[in-house]
């Protein structure tokens, strides 16, 4: 087992006086279970509770009071009354509604009980009965690991610090957090695809894993579709998502398929909620507020850029490639750009989105777009000149600031430009390894801006 960041969140939730029952969302194997594990050793008491087993299950549905549920809950696990602090971890919560209608009472009722559930949502969107009591829970998400949880299960504790401790990151470590970028752009997050690389440093061997991860997500087709029909549906939609990865999509037909528009959409807005994929819409914004144009096409996002690489025959390409930015015509740099703003959020409410503007004959997009305190800032993942990003310029000269960012494999650095109509421009310069950081390095650029600015008119 390795470190993860999400461990800070719920130590943070712990130390809350007004804390609510924790509803841990995430893709089935992402290491839910295994935080809650690790999370569980600063606790005196540790329930643990997995409702897909019936005999765990059954302890909920028995119509107990909430004094006599955790009565009961304490007697199967042969533990004693509650002493000092408990923590009572019920995994797979969607397959019991009566457990999910308690959560309300362990809050109105035991204040001082730390308690956690976690699922995967797959089974509860057949369910529609089942919701979470509103007002009395809070929510937190969990994805793949991020770049610098990577480089901590693999140890790589200099590189993690320096990323960490020091900014701006250093000329020297340039080509070694390269090297270490590549390797997490190849394989992904995955915990036991990282789990198994730290060991055995063999990519080939990890095919398996990805093999066993895209069955065991098919294999819960039937118990989140309502019929059959819809079944095919989503597995169609599952096995072609991969495919699709990096592509503004369209929802008819999608996949070479003669499914209709409105069943293609259900069918990913099912893996959606169930966090395997992510639609990203596009803005036209650009001030806040940061608002999706839910009427155009989504660009599709998976899960995990590991599993893309592999599924979509990616892997030697970026072994022999110099950088990731020339593969898939750069889709792959793209991704796991994207992977590494989704991961730096915890918000269940959080939804990543692009820059898009359609005019006759001066259409524009920009790969990223994200709310930094009250500024949008475009961000774009290239490898081309700076003269270059032709719709990173048209984001500038719509704009009310002059902020921008370039994500790509050089070094960092800031450069003041003009755009095509000559506006200035501050662009931020930053090497793929610094995404995770990225508010950090906004925040360096805009201080680094100020102080240029009042160093020139002679302050």
């Amino acid at each position: 087992m390795f470190n993860r960041d999400i461990l800070k969140n719920l130590s943070s939730w712990k130390e809350k006086n007004d804390r609510k029952p924790l509803i841990l969302r995430g893709a089935r194997q992402v290491g839910k279970t295994t935080a809650i594990n690790l999370f569980s050793e600063q606790f005196d008491q540790y329930l643990y509770l997995n409702l897909e087993i019936k005999a765990e299950r059954d302890i909920f549905e028995q119509n107990h009071s909430i004094e006599e549920l955790l009565q009961a809950i304490f007697f199967y696990k042969n533990q004693q009354n509650p002493k000092g602090a408990v923590l009572v971890f019920i995994d797979e919560i969607q397959n019991c509604a009566s457990a999910v209608s308690y959560l309300r009472y362990f809050y109105e009722s035991f204040p001082d009980l730390y308690v956690i559930a976690a699922g995967s949502l797959l089974e509860t969107l057949i369910d529609t009965h089942i919701s979470f009591p509103v007002g009395r829970v809070e929510y937190l998400v969990m994805k793949p690991l991020n770049f610098k949880e990577f480089l901590s299960a693999l140890s790589e504790t200099t590189s993690l610090d320096i990323l960490n401790k020091t900014v701006p990151v250093p000329d020297f470590a340039h080509d070694k957090l390269m090297k270490l970028f590549k390797t997490y752009a190849i394989i992904g997050g995955m915990p036991e695809v990282v789990q198994n690389y730290s060991v055995h440093k063999d990519i080939i061997a990890l095919n398996s894993i990805f093999d066993s991860l895209i069955v065991s997500y098919l294999d819960d087709v039937e118990k989140y579709a309502r019929n059959r029909t819809m079944a095919n549906v989503i597995r169609h939609a599952v096995s072609n998502a991969f495919y699709e990865a990096g592509n503004r999509i369209k929802f008819q037909g999608f996949g070479n398929s003669n499914y209709k528009s409105r069943e293609m959409s259900e069918a990913l807005k099912v893996l959606e909620k169930a966090m395997l994929i992510y639609l990203l819409y596009p803005s036209s914004s650009v001030s806040a507020p940061l608002q999706p144009n839910t009427k155009k096409s989504p660009r599709l996002q998976v899960l995990d850029t590991g599993m893309l690489n592999y599924f979509g025959g990616f892997q030697k390409d970026l072994f022999g490639a110099n950088g990731i930015d020339s593969v898939y015509q750069g889709k792959i740099a793209e991704h796991i750009v994207g992977q590494e703003l989704i991961a730096a959020e915890t918000s269940p409410l959080f939804k990543l989105q692009f820059w898009n503007r359609e005019k006759k004959q001066s259409n524009a997009e920009v790969d990223f777009l994200i709310q930094y305190e009250n500024l949008l800032i475009p961000i774009e993942v290239k490898s081309a000149a700076t003269g270059r990003l032709r719709s990173l310029h048209q984001f500038i000269d719509r704009a009310p600031h002059k902020y921008a960012v370039r994500i790509y494999s050089g070094k960092l650095e800031i450069n003041r430009i003009s755009t095509l109509t000559g506006n200035d421009c501050t662009l931020l310069n930053i090497p793929f390894y610094l995404t995770g950081s990225i508010t950090t390095y906004i925040e360096w650029m805009i201080s680094n801006d100020k102080v240029t600015q009042l160093g020139s008119r002679g302050f």
